[in-house]
């Protein structure tokens, strides 16, 4: 079992926690967390652009100019696609990019992000993380203090609203909770921060 120390939100070492073998300790498979990745992102995608063809722009119901005899090239309607205010030729339309993973993929992959994290020690875990009221400063206190940099995702055992909206207006800083976590954010952040709260529910969720 890999063991951490565990930090106040001052950065002061106040204990040591032992992680899960299986959720913190797994393989690292990269085609593994490639396929997870582009998945997740795959499936923010609305897919809802379109384009109007030939059929569906107004206009165009007349033919120009008479077939032969003017010297032009012949065509049939103003609509046509090499006519400006013409339809789009193979333009796109909308479309499902969903990609469905099993859940030994799924699981696979977020063991193996959480592992990566543990492994480049840019895991952090912190006793607990408060902060009473809607206070920004509070949490740049706390980042500073973890010297955490560039982007930063902090994991809670709950919704805190406090932590939440404190955490809102620090750029590349972004919140979530133990039970949302995805091997995407994971793997896009630069340093992931979890309450020792939040660590023990995930280990009592995932390693079952």
């Amino acid at each position: 079992m890999p063991n951490m120390k565990v930090v106040d939100m001052a950065g002061k070492e106040v204990g040591e926690i032992a992680l899960s073998e299986k959720v913190f300790g797994a393989e690292i498979k990269e085609a593994v967390l490639h396929t997870a990745v582009k998945a997740y992102l795959a499936n923010q995608r609305q897919g809802t652009q379109s384009t109007l063809t030939r059929t569906e722009v107004s206009g165009g119901g007349k033919k120009p100019w008479k077939q032969k005899g003017t010297g032009r090239a012949r065509q049939g309607s103003t609509r046509a696609p090499q006519w400006t205010h013409g339809g789009i030729a193979l333009g796109p339309k909308p479309r499902e990019y969903r990609m469905d993973l099993n859940k030994k993929v799924k699981r696979a992959a977020l063991f193996g992000a959480l592992s990566s994290k543990v492994a480049d020690n840019n895991m952090i875990v912190v006793d607990a993380i408060t902060a009473g009221e809607y206070k920004t400063k509070t949490m740049v206190a706390m980042l500073d203090a973890l010297k955490a940099e560039k982007k930063t995702l902090i994991v809670l055992p709950e919704v805190d609203c406090f932590v939440v909206k404190s955490c809102d207006n620090i750029p590349g800083v972004k919140t979530t909770v133990y039970n949302s976590i995805n091997t995407y954010d994971i793997l896009n952040c630069d340093t992931l921060i979890v309450s020792k709260a939040a660590v023990e529910k995930i280990e009592e969720v995932y390693a079952k």
